[in-house]
């Protein structure tokens, strides 16, 4: 396996956390699962393209995709692969949908795309640079390139924007109502708000974001007690944790573990 990654160009900062790129090859025909997480789903594939024979929403079809774009998600995709894996994870927020993609994200909630559905011609040029550049950092450039000129002045309304940091700052403890003390607003005019937005409720992002600081705690310190990361993770108990895992990820987490297939969300995993 091999890892690479670097943080964007400074104006992309705060809406694309980082580039992950990986190669992976030899690891044997498999099936893995795409989880739900605070980054957008933003893969561009080189080589082979990437097959999603589950959708996360049971009514869309099995897809390929040369350069696959998602919205958030509040369960897992499974993601098959011939044993070899190469591309570019851009790990897009939700706040940086409006600039880059000039729509809100909960346009693209739940579903997946080729990302020039989406964008245009500018999509096929993003996956056809990358096929051709040489070397991580050649990759990476060009995704600046690309996205910098995607940049547009449209932005989250602030209120929104602050709910949303507050939550992954948080790592999703953050009750409803101290969010929505911050902002100003009621709970349910905020809730109605902020699906509109980002597509799913902020007790819903709050869950999503907790199930991935949860899952990230167990694969880099398996020395810890589940009960331990349970408890430090906000969850009632490690019955709690079970069930959220079982609805978010489809599995217990013994048994995502027990997978032992890469995750490319889980940032531990790649070179610093």
């Amino acid at each position: 396996m091999e890892w690479a990654t670097r943080v964007p160009a400074g104006q992309l900062r705060g809406l694309v956390d980082r580039y992950l790129g990986y190669r992976m090859v030899g690891l044997g025909p498999a099936t893995h699962r795409g989880l739900p997480s605070r980054h957008m789903t933003f893969i561009v594939s080189i080589g082979s393209p990437i097959d999603v024979p589950v959708q996360t929403d049971p009514l869309q079809p099995p897809e390929s995709y040369r350069c696959v774009l998602s919205g958030l998600q509040a369960s897992a995709a499974q993601v098959s692969h011939d044993g070899s894996q190469e591309g570019v994870l851009i790990e897009m927020t939700p706040l940086g949908c409006r600039t880059l993609l000039w729509m809100p994200a909960a346009v693209l909630w739940d579903q997946s795309f080729e990302l020039s559905d989406v964008i245009g011609p500018v999509g096929d040029e993003l996956w056809e640079r990358l096929q051709h550049a040489h070397g991580w950092s050649e990759r990476f450039e060009a995704c600046d390139e690309v996205l910098l000129r995607r940049l547009d002045e449209q932005t989250v309304p602030g209120a929104l924007a602050q709910c949303w940091q507050g939550i992954v700052v948080s790592g999703g403890r953050m009750p409803v109502d101290r969010l929505a003390t911050r902002t100003g607003y009621s709970r349910q005019h905020l809730t109605r708000l902020f699906r509109g937005e980002f597509g799913l409720g902020p007790k819903l992002a709050s869950r999503v974001v907790r199930f991935e600081v949860a899952q990230r705690m167990l694969r880099t310190s398996p020395s810890v007690p589940s009960a331990d990361v349970a408890s430090a993770c906000g969850y009632a108990d490690h019955a709690h944790m079970t069930r959220e895992f079982t609805e978010l990820a489809g599995c217990t987490p013994g048994e995502l573990l027990g997978e032992g297939v890469p995750i490319l969300q889980d940032g531990s995993r790649a070179a610093r």
